[in-house]
């Protein structure tokens, strides 16, 4: 039978003109801060297509290791990834409480012929948990890719005032001369560090994988009547049609460890101290009159004091950062408190 109907999906994204009512993430923080592309990488849209991918890819490396599936049940699936009716998953969801198998029902009702062996052998945490690790790794690309902008930004400004002299300070007291410049660097080698553990985190995330309810295979050994082998190489094969060759947690319980959210989240955290040593030096600039932000020829400074300049983007900054330096401890009592479970 045929293996290469998956060969062409695009495991990393979807198309911009599918599901365009469900490609934003919904929070109060989105509409002002986020970016199209990484509210799009958290979005509903990117969520329940790559559940599909994900049963798609399990179903196609499953035939290739001798389960009886057809290349017409195969199709079906492909063909229907972005076809997907939110308000008949809801209402599965509504009769069955259960919102994988609210999924699993609508994606069956576009692909009937598929139906029998839409998530054959898995458990919830398979969609939902390898999805999480795939959007994390998305948005980890992301953001690997404006910190190497930031950078660049950073360069070019280092090396245009890298001899004009200033004042330099230690405990924000006059200290001897640096330059402009050289204020600078000090800014890009924090971003540098944090490129660089953002790479590490990139080159070594694990995918969760095929791992069964317990993290045991249990139901894959039954499905292969106990040929451990192939179960192994059903893992690997899955891991590879999702972008993950060579890349999956070696042990898991029901879910991958919650420790990657925590390591993850102290990487952003480590972002967001750059970012926020970076705008609070400016923001002290910009009360010397030292450094100003861009002034738009009809922005208002204040309601009051129209002569008023605030560093607005460097408070946005701050701010923002703050809210992301506080997100590790949640992380590590999560990770703390799993019990058996995890």
């Amino acid at each position: 039978m045929s293996s290469s109907i998956f060969e062409d999906v695009d495991v990393s994204g979807f198309p911009d003109d599918a599901l365009t009512d469900h490609q934003k993430y919904q929070h109060p923080l989105v509409e002002r801060y986020a970016t199209k592309e990484m509210s799009a990488i958290f979005s509903p849209a990117m969520k329940f297509t790559t559940w599909r991918k994900l049963w798609l890819a399990l179903a196609t490396a499953e035939q290739e290791l001798g389960i009886d599936i057809t290349d017409e049940q195969l199709q079906q699936m492909k063909d229907n990834l972005y076809n997907i009716d939110f308000t008949k998953a809801e209402e599965f969801e509504s009769k069955f409480r259960h919102d994988v198998m609210g999924h699993v029902h609508a994606f069956g009702d576009v692909a009937p012929k598929a139906m029998p062996i839409i998530h054959l052998g898995a458990t919830s945490c398979y969609v939902g948990d390898n999805t999480d690790i795939i959007q994390l790794k998305e948005a980890l690309k992301l953001v690997q890719q404006k910190l190497v902008q930031t950078l660049e930004i950073l360069q070019k400004f280092a090396i245009k005032y890298k001899d004009v002299p200033t004042l330099g300070f230690t405990h924000y007291q006059p200290a001897q001369l640096t330059t402009v410049g050289k204020r600078c660097t000090l800014w890009m080698q924090d971003l540098l560090l944090d490129y660089e553990r953002v790479t590490h985190e990139l080159t070594n995330l694990p995918m969760r994988g095929v791992k069964g309810t317990t993290g045991t295979q249990g139901s894959f050994l039954e499905l292969f009547k106990g040929d451990h082998a192939k179960v192994k190489q059903l893992n690997e094969k899955v891991c590879d049609k999702m972008g993950f060759t060579g890349k999956w947690i070696a042990v898991s319980g029901q879910t991958y460890t919650r420790k990657i959210d925590y390591y993850i989240l102290s990487l952003l955290s480590g972002i967001a101290q750059s970012a926020y040593k970076m705008c609070g030096d400016i923001r002290l600039l910009a009360n010397l009159k030292e450094v100003e932000e861009p002034f738009a020829k009809n922005q208002i400074g204040s309601s009051a004091m129209a002569y008023k300049r605030n560093p607005m983007r460097s408070e946005r900054c701050c701010s923002l950062s703050r809210y992301i330096m506080s997100l590790p401890p949640n992380a590590a009592n999560t990770h703390a408190n799993q019990w058996f479970e995890r």
